[in-house]
């Protein structure tokens, strides 16, 4: 059971900590509106506050007093009396049938419009049409705007607006760094639901540099908001790629959210075979992947000569394992197309196979399950599996590197609800923290990597870590992969997490089996009937293998299956 905060003004408090926040490390990008409520804001009486930030927090600006009753603030009207003169909220503002028909209950409804609602019982959207047909006939003269009042004389109720939340939604963006992120974020980390790494976060490392990168995460949020509606709205995606900031960035963080948008809208365009317009949209932006794409797409519309430019370039020096993986297979139908000679095919790394034939479960079959409980089985010899995925993994890296991962380096970490660095997968990453990355992976050669993983697994349990998976691994699990896991292996998996973290984090074989007596493991892919392997695990299979590290893919069939085909033979 959650336990109730002892602070019954917490979320006040939580608010006014976000305004100290922002007043000493934002003050140069705030505009004379955001300063002078910065100002104004601390010198109310504690109800209005508490009343203007529950306001806040709360979805939309419209609200009825009756709906704001709260134990600590006392009487809503009175406290919202004390906030009129500010300019931040309205009392009994003027309002549209839509509007108003979000406040209103269907009995409060008939009663406000008595005889002029003609269908008392049918839903509330079919009375408002009809009330607004009605309304435009015979009282067009008032418009479709009146006061709450107004529209509903007998009601005893207060209906308030609150004009600023624009305002305090740009505060919040200048704090978080991002529009996702909410009030929440306090309340959930002061029940304990969620915990941070504390960083020592220094008054230079700031997210927005300038006023100017405030205006443009806004305008990329618009065109993003609108984007993912435009099935609805009908909007057409040409408008709202002209709306998109033409040039990059200074800024990296948010220069990377431009062209992450920039990728979708082509991926949006290729789904529509308008390959100008997804070309278009690849060539603006350098978000991985967008390269390859850029010369998938000529290919499609042609272009051969161009695309076999482009892929010469690429090929020349490959973003990633997975541009040049998607490079190879491109190549030679390019080369083909242009009547280039016949390139060598790649020989891959030889990969052990497994070949099962296991009877079908009564229930849903996870084939992952049934594999690893099939070769837990095996033989006498103590050699458990365990189904890790990407957990594994992931979370021994870092525990490994947790002080290089959150590292307090300028423009990291700019408040402190960050689950990771904001940086994360910026192509610099790993560089921006090389010395902190090298000293953390020297200890596999001394063998301090034991305890360090061991006490960070420990001291950090529970907090917010971009790679360590804490509901995946135990600490006998851990034990077993640092006894059975050379060092060596675990240095190569944590340099190609590095090399590519936003690829790299993910396409890890499902199993991991131990021999604990030997010291030793292998990592097992399961593909059950029809399952083929997904680029980023073949790309982790030909790695491991090309290094010397113990992995098989396993093939399983089911015997209920088999057997029809194997009479049919006979």
């Amino acid at each position: 059971m959650i336990r109730v905060l002892e602070n019954e003004f917490y979320y006040l408090d939580n608010f006014q900590r976000v305004l100290d926040w922002i007043g000493e490390r934002y003050a140069d990008l705030l505009d004379e509106t955001e300063l002078a409520f910065l100002a104004a804001f601390p010198l109310l009486p504690q109800n209005a506050r508490a009343l203007f930030v529950r306001m806040v927090m709360r979805k939309g600006d419209l609200f009825r007093a009756s709906k704001l009753m709260y134990a600590e603030i006392g009487c809503p009207v009175e406290a919202a009396n004390l906030l009129l003169g500010t300019g931040w909220i309205e009392r009994d503002p003027e309002l549209t049938l839509d509007e108003l028909f979000e406040l209103l209950s269907k009995p409060e409804i008939a009663e406000a419009f008595g005889p002029q609602l003609r269908h008392k019982n049918a839903r509330k959207g079919d009375q408002l049409e009809a009330l607004r047909e009605v309304l435009s006939e015979v009282c067009a003269e008032d418009g479709n705007s009146r006061r709450f009042s107004a529209w509903y004389r007998a009601c005893p109720d207060t209906a308030l607006r609150i004009l600023v939340k624009p305002l305090c939604d740009r505060l919040r963006l200048i704090f978080f760094g991002n529009l996702h992120q909410d009030w929440t974020e306090f309340v959930l980390s002061d029940l304990g639901l969620f915990r941070y790494e504390q960083v020592d976060i220094s008054p230079a490392s700031r997210g927005f540099r300038s006023r100017a990168d405030v205006e443009h995460y806004i305008q990329l949020y618009s065109c993003r908001e609108r984007f993912a509606t435009a099935r609805d709205t009908g909007e057409t995606v040409d408008d709202i790629m002209r709306d998109v900031p033409q040039h990059a960035f200074g800024n990296d963080w948010l220069e990377g959210r431009r062209e992450k948008l920039l990728f979708q809208i082509g991926q949006h365009y290729e789904k529509l075979k308008d390959w100008d317009g997804a070309f278009a949209a690849y060539a603006r932006c350098r978000f991985p992947g967008a390269r390859a794409r850029s010369i998938r797409v000529l290919e499609k519309h042609e272009r051969f000569d161009h695309a076999y430019e482009l892929l010469c370039a690429a090929q020349a020096a490959p973003e990633s394992d997975a541009e040049r993986q998607h490079l190879t297979r491109i190549a030679p139908r390019l080369a083909r197309k242009l009547g280039h000679a016949r390139l060598p095919a790649r020989r891959a790394a030889a990969v052990d196979r497994i070949d099962l034939c296991l009877p079908l479960p009564h229930l849903d079959p996870w084939v992952e399950g049934v594999v690893r409980d099939h070769l837990a089985q095996q033989g006498e010899v103590n050699a458990p599996v365990f189904y890790v995925e990407n957990a594994l993994a992931n979370t021994l890296f870092g525990l490994l590197c947790w002080r290089a991962v959150f590292a307090a380096i300028p423009g990291a970490f700019f408040h402190p609800f960050h689950r990771g660095p904001a940086d994360l997968h910026s192509a610099d990453f790993h560089q921006r923290r090389e010395a902190e990355f090298a000293a953390c992976l020297a200890q596999l050669d001394d063998g301090s990597y034991r305890d360090t993983i061991r006490r960070n697994f420990a001291e950090k349990s529970g907090l917010s870590c971009p790679f360590v998976h804490w509901e995946a691994i135990d600490a006998g699990l851990l034990d077993l992969a640092l006894h059975c896991i050379p060092p060596a292996h675990l240095r190569k998996w944590c340099e190609r997490i590095l090399a590519d973290v936003k690829a790299n984090r993910t396409g890890f074989p499902d199993l991991i089996q131990f021999w604990p007596d030997e010291a030793r493991y292998t990592m097992i892919e399961v593909k059950g009937p029809g399952d083929r392997l997904q680029d980023n695990q073949l790309r982790w299979i030909e790695y491991c293998a090309t290094h010397g590290m113990p992995v098989s893919v396993c093939y399983l069939q089911w015997q209920q299956a088999a057997e029809p085909a194997l009479e049919q033979a006979a």
